[in-house]
């Protein structure tokens, strides 16, 4: 029997069970196989599409927004928001932050840093904005970013540059760099001996683009700089290593790759970077080298981090090589089959290894909204149009649910619009 056949017997074979255990039985049944022989194996990952409910009216290829929570961790979230209201206040003056703190431990352990240097917040812009916020700003200090980063952190540079009077210096990354350095030498030329941070996407939300953030990283500290990473699409989407990046802080939200349900991302601050940092709400009897204090938001809905353990277990349970190389498998896929099209352009770069789930094209003759209007009108897919900072196309991020199938008929839709 080949492994195709195999794979497929064992999941027609266990279709009568259902939630974690099947897929512990399935996954047992393919531990032999590493991420890229698993990747394009269609009858496994039609097993773990259904483990999602989607809806049949249109093909979704809009993941990066906010990524569905399969069945398995919407129930146990679901048990969570019943046994805390069961539970009460009695819960919240108890095992609430021991909870959070379990939560948090296992998202430490994932992005290999130390659990006092990571905490739960609520997203990705809460995250670096309390860093952007915490810092002792002062008359003409300088900051470093890009134009292609997220509008929310750009604006609270702004905000920060109105109040204290610091300055901002944009870059612009281009969408095919001839090499990784290039791009450190776009952010070494803005800095200045006023230069106190730099801000850098790990992978730029809207084309995807991975950028080669320890390169950033040790140029930036040999200048005495500090560096800032907006992570939001890469944790659960392709492995990070904390210690091995080298950066300062580093921030995420939880809803999107990880499937973790609305409201959580985590915040890492390296742990002698802690002392030095406002927090954005005030907080009493923390000591000025512990990261909670800026972590001071209130009450919360704390369902959400018990889910985060939910989320995790079905993340390693599926294995970040596996994930990672299915997400690459399925970008590579279609734009394998548009990149030379006439009249397409993708704003991706094509290495392999600056990118993985995440792709931008564009149809040279409409506009991205025009582009995104008649995928969903004409064809039935679910896109989000980009037409700023150097990119002109829709945003694609297919997420593990996702066909080869559906692919097929998106790369039909590009192809006839290109030559409409």
């Amino acid at each position: 029997m080949n492994k195709r056949a195999f794979i497929k017997a064992g999941i027609i074979g266990l279709s009568g069970l259902t939630g974690m255990k099947e897929l512990e039985s399935i996954f047992h049944s393919v531990e032999h196989l590493d991420g890229p022989s698993l990747a394009q194996n269609e009858d496994f990952w039609q097993r773990i599409r259904s483990d999602y409910i989607l809806k049949q009216e249109y093909i979704n290829l809009e993941n990066g927004y906010y990524c569905f929570i399969p069945q398995p961790t919407l129930e146990k979230y679901i048990d969570h928001i019943r046994n805390v209201n069961r539970e009460g206040s009695r819960y919240m003056r108890t095992v609430q932050w021991d909870n959070k703190d379990r939560s948090a431990e296992a998202l430490a352990h994932i992005v290999n840093c130390d659990k006092d240097e990571l905490i739960i917040t609520r997203n990705t812009t809460e995250s670096l904005d309390t860093i952007i916020s915490g810092y002792s700003w002062e008359k003409d200090d300088e900051a470093v970013m890009a134009k292609q980063d997220y509008g929310a952190m750009l604006n609270q540079f702004n905000l920060m540059s109105k109040r204290y009077g610091m300055i901002n210096r944009l870059i612009s990354i281009p969408n095919h760099p001839r090499s990784d350095g290039e791009i450190v030498e776009l952010y070494e030329n803005a800095i200045t001996q006023k230069t106190k941070l730099l801000m850098v996407c790990h992978m730029i939300n809207i084309t995807g683009h991975i950028l080669p953030v320890k390169k950033i990283c040790d140029m930036a500290h040999r200048h005495g700089v500090d560096v800032l990473v907006d992570g939001a699409h890469c944790i659960g989407h392709i492995q990070v290593d904390l210690k091995e990046l080298g950066c300062d802080y580093y921030g995420t939200s939880l809803h999107k790759w990880m499937s973790v349900p609305l409201g959580a991302g985590f915040l890492y601050v390296k742990k002698d970077k802690v002392k030095n940092l406002w927090p954005m709400f005030a907080e009493w009897g923390k000591d000025e080298n512990d990261i909670k204090k800026l972590n001071h938001t209130g009450t919360h809905p704390c369902a959400t981090d018990l889910a985060i353990l939910d989320a995790v277990d079905y993340y390693k349970l599926i294995g970040p090589q596996r994930k990672e190389s299915r997400l690459g498998y399925l970008k590579n896929y279609w734009v394998s089959k548009v990149r030379d099209v006439e009249g397409i352009t993708v704003n991706t770069p094509i290495e392999s290894y600056k990118s993985c789930g995440i792709a931008n094209v564009g149809i040279d003759r409409i506009s991205p909204k025009e582009m995104a209007d008649t995928l969903m009108k004409k064809y039935n897919i679910w896109t989000v149009a980009i037409d700023g900072a150097g990119v002109k196309g829709c945003r694609i991020t297919p997420n593990v649910y996702t066909s080869t199938k559906e692919l097929d008929i998106f790369v039909q839709a590009l192809k006839e619009l290109a030559l409409a």
